[in-house]
């Protein structure tokens, strides 16, 4: 696997920045992600703090594995923001998945805004062992 995404600003709505001074740009970010392989295949953890299950897009097209998201930060009531750097956060990484991997098994789990996904290696790709015969 390697990361092909990075952080990408982009203008929310029509209206440019410097003529709606409220205007918040729309910030991608790169969720923090840990991964482990080992002989079954790899396992991926990623951070998506604000993440409802219906507001997460996980894809796989061309041997790349990509994750999109759009978390809802609530703000409590009778509170007025004075500064918020993001409102609401978008989140996007893609992965090229080695050929060794089963894409079509990928089996996807969010909890407590932290996703899951279990890539299986390839049947044929596994280790196995060769039993050696003493002549």
């Amino acid at each position: 696997m390697s990361e092909m995404n990075q952080v990408v600003a982009q203008p929310q709505g029509a209206v440019a920045p410097a003529q709606d001074e409220k205007a918040m740009p729309t910030v991608t970010l790169l969720p923090p992600v840990d991964i482990v392989e080992d002989a079954g295949g790899v396992t991926l953890w990623a951070d998506l703090p604000g993440v409802t299950r219906d507001q997460l897009e996980v894809s796989v097209h061309d041997g790349n594995l990509r994750i999109e998201a759009q978390a809802n930060v609530s703000m409590p009531s009778g509170l007025r923001v004075q500064h918020a750097e993001i409102r609401q956060p978008r989140f996007a990484r893609t992965f090229s998945l080695s050929p060794d991997l089963d894409s079509t098994k990928i089996e996807a789990n969010l909890q407590d805004g932290v996703l899951r996904l279990t890539i299986p290696r390839r049947e044929a790709a596994r280790p196995r062992r060769i039993d050696v015969s003493v002549s």
